[in-house]
């Protein structure tokens, strides 16, 4: 029962996290928020207490939200920017392990190295959930947002391996570059090859229950496609002693090349999105209340945290907490700063044209890596005792400072980036040119699919069944024409494409009032009794559809 009663706190809260938000007198980033009301229902008089297990929340957790992440990233442009991707998911995050491991055992000699190392190898990798709700509500530049969406997918598996190395030498006392280098090549490949099984064979079984079953039950479809990321994490780490991250982003970014998302399934697709989309909000949220849930309890040992540290008082704590998120940060500006050095003299010897970069867009790619939930949970990984049944050293000042460097980071970049972001003259959008050469293209293809059809079938059908195919074509034909006439972008078109523009936008203001009209009425009727909750229910469901076609006026519209 208790369980229950927990599980309903945390989903009631993550719902009202954003109202709240919205009540605040200024403005704050919702992951901050969802942690501070996690820490709230940890004082009294609600004082909920959950015991954190690193392994149930890298189960429960990681494993959908990495897969929902892998299978919306544009895939092109992942395959595109791979070069700064990598170098940050791979170079940076060894690099930090390095330069932060030694600043750390540097500035607090009580730290072994290998537990320094451990705790650079948990705050390397970053957060991008955390990156959207913190910008102020500015824009980044898309091909920014796409490389910190993609070093976010893959860094996460080097730094818990480095992390996993750390501990061992800790507790050894051995450590092995060449080894340690075998090792995460052959976890991290292997990781990627289960992902990639797990979804070719995911997509061969769902078709052949299609075949024995007969039809799509779309139900049914999205619970086999929720089970997919565990299966691809389990598979890799329990089985096989890989990646299990890595397997999940895989299975994740090559679900689009199966046929569950392709084809007629419209309300498989709809289904798929609603269900996901409400996944990644639930789980996002109940991850930094778990963050707010711990705060009290590690706030309360600091005692013991500044005798493991040989500091005087709380300042001294809060000032590595601060040391160590500005050199995250420094460290950050200072790779990607070189990264772009290096990338504009590699551009020139080939002879190539080299994007410059501002500065303030450096500043904005070092603000922009902040911590979360894994560095959390992989602090709370470390173990408790040494091989010897001693205690692990510093263990409660590593999470600590592991913490409050979380914290930092997200505090510093909520302040940083609205400012650095304003007024800032993003590039075009390629998305939206593309989205408009894609519906004048498809437009254009539906005008020739029924042009064809028209002069095909209805003659063999009589003269009436021809006639009135005609006039219904007609009207169809003028719809898309419509689309594309609204879309046009030639200068001798602009008045023409103006007056087709306005068109769109009335026709969607009488369509949603007309519609409107028609739900109230339904409503009028089942109160009245004149219909039942079931008949409700399917006219409701199919204004819902009109509505949301009409919509797409609106977007169409637009442009």
């Amino acid at each position: 029962m208790q369980i229950v009663f927990v599980s309903l706190t945390l989903l009631l809260v993550v719902a009202l996290s954003g109202v709240v938000l919205r009540l605040l007198p200024f403005r704050l980033p919702l992951p901050l928020v969802q942690i501070a009301l996690g820490a709230i229902l940890a004082l009294p008089p609600v004082s909920l207490h959950i015991r954190f297990d690193h392994e149930v929340f890298f189960l429960l957790f990681i494993p959908p939200l990495l897969f929902a992440d892998g299978w919306r990233i544009p895939k092109r442009e992942f395959f595109l920017l791979r070069t700064p991707i990598l170098t940050l998911a791979l170079g940076l995050v060894f690099g930090t392990v390095a330069g932060l491991g030694y600043f750390v055992h540097w500035m607090i000699p009580m730290v072994p190295l290998a537990v320094a190392f451990a705790l650079a190898s948990v705050l390397s990798p970053t957060d991008a959930v955390a990156v959207s709700s913190i910008t102020g509500g500015a824009s980044l530049p898309s091909r920014l947002l796409h490389i910190l969406e993609g070093e976010a997918l893959m860094n996460d598996a080097s730094g818990l391996v480095s992390l996993q190395f750390s501990v061992a030498a800790a507790l050894t006392g051995v450590f092995s570059l060449r080894d340690a280098s075998i090792k995460f090549v052959l976890v991290a490949v292997g990781g990627l090859v289960v992902g990639f099984v797990t979804t070719w064979l995911f997509s061969r079984l769902r078709r052949r229950l299609v075949r024995w079953s007969g039809d799509i039950d779309p139900p049914s479809q999205v619970a086999l496609l929720l089970l997919l990321p565990f299966a691809a994490y389990l598979l890799a780490e329990d089985l096989l002693h890989v990646s299990g991250i890595l397997a999940a982003v895989a299975a994740g970014m090559t679900i689009k090349y199966t046929d569950i998302l392709k084809g007629s399934q419209a309300a498989l697709r709809i289904q798929n999105n609603t269900v996901w989309n409400m996944l990644q909000f639930v789980f996002n949220g109940i991850i930094f209340l778990l963050l707010g849930l711990q705060l009290p309890d590690i706030v309360g040992q600091a005692p013991a945290v500044l005798a493991e540290a040989g500091a005087h008082s709380l300042w001294w704590l809060g000032g590595y907490v601060l040391a160590i998120s500005l050199l995250l940060v420094l460290m950050r500006f200072v790779w990607v700063w070189c990264s772009l050095r290096v990338a504009r003299w590699i551009a020139r010897l080939r002879g190539r044209p080299a994007e410059p970069v501002s500065t303030r867009m450096i500043w904005v790619t070092a603000l922009a890596g902040v911590r979360g939930a894994i560095s959390l949970a992989g602090v709370l990984s470390l173990p408790v005792v040494m091989d010897d049944g001693s205690p692990f050293p510093a263990r409660g000042l590593m999470i600590f400072l592991a913490t409050g460097v979380i914290l930092c980071t997200l505090l510093l970049g909520s302040i940083g980036l609205p400012r650095l972001l304003r007024n800032v003259e993003l590039p075009e959008d390629p998305h939206a040119r593309e989205e408009h050469l894609g519906r004048s293209r498809a437009s254009s293809a539906a005008i020739r699919a029924i042009e064809r059809w028209l002069a095909e079938r209805p003659s063999s059908q009589g003269e009436l069944y021809a006639s009135v195919a005609s006039r219904v074509g007609s009207r169809v034909i003028n719809d898309y024409q419509q689309r594309i006439a609204a879309m046009a972008e030639d200068e001798d078109d602009a008045g023409d494409a103006a007056i087709a523009r306005l068109e769109v936008a009335l026709e969607r203001e009488l369509r949603v009032t007309a519609l409107r009209a028609e739900r109230e009425e339904i409503v009028r009727l089942n109160r009245a009794h004149m219909i039942n909750d079931t008949t409700l229910r399917v006219l409701v469901r199919e204004i819902d559809g009109d509505e949301a076609a009409v919509d797409s006026l609106h977007v169409q519209g637009g442009h």
